[in-house]
């Protein structure tokens, strides 16, 4: 909901994001892979035939809130997309993207890999 200046309100980054609610198996998923720090599971509204959502077990609400400290994660995140892409059988190739804030299309402030493919995307997110 917009404030009176039409600018969104902040997000409230303590409450619990769908995600979180994901990991505490609160709400259902089709997951794909989970380890001690990850999980991934089918997009909810796919972009492609193949679209895998990879979330980190611990919450860092954007790309642009990570910190030095988040670094092992972040690189265990793209180690997990290549494995979910050989889980899900994209051997032909796919592509890996990260929304950050408003304009970038972020729906969700709990940092997250889009895995997507099945077919030849062409330039552009999907």
């Amino acid at each position: 909901m917009a404030s009176e200046k039409g600018v969104e309100p902040p997000v409230d980054f303590s409450k619990p994001t769908v995600f979180d609610k994901i990991i505490a198996k609160e709400i259902p998923a089709n997951i794909v892979y989970e380890d001690d720090h990850s999980l991934a599971f089918h997009d909810i509204n796919p972009q492609a035939p193949v679209h895998v959502v990879i979330i980190p077990k611990r919450r860092i609400p954007m790309l642009s809130m990570a910190k030095e400290s988040d670094k092992e994660i972040l690189g265990h995140l793209m180690l997990t997309a290549a494995k979910v892409a050989e889980l899900v059988n994209l051997q032909d190739g796919y592509r890996v993207l990260v929304n950050n804030g408003k304009n970038g299309l972020q729906s969700v402030y709990h940092i997250h890999l889009h895995l997507i493919g099945g077919r030849t995307l062409k330039w552009g997110p999907f």
